[in-house]
């Protein structure tokens, strides 16, 4: 159950923004399906052709978009690599006191 809590939080934490839509609502729980798959580290290493996949949309100009939206409001942090052979780096905030 302690794997829940990040996603509790962040549902918490978006109730009332109304900037997040379920695009991003799927990109932040791919996110966080890949974090518990590497042991809960953070941050974690991610290509954006992988999330894509675990979230189920079909741009790479959404998810980059959306993993912008998501830095830019505060939930996570993004590091993008302009490299195609580098991961991006996403480091999660603690959102328990939003």
């Amino acid at each position: 159950m302690e794997n829940l809590k990040p996603l509790s939080d962040f549902f918490a934490a978006i109730e009332k923004d109304f900037r997040i839509s379920t695009t991003h609502i799927a990109i932040y729980a791919a996110l966080l399906q890949l974090r518990i798959g590497k042991g809960f580290i953070n941050p974690v290493e991610v290509f954006s052709r992988d999330i894509v996949s675990i979230a189920k949309i079909s741009s790479t100009y959404t998810y980059i978009k959306c993993v912008q939206d998501l830095n830019d409001y505060g939930y996570i942090n993004y590091v993008r690599s302009f490299k195609k052979t580098q991961a991006s780096k996403i480091y999660f905030v603690d959102l328990q006191g939003s």
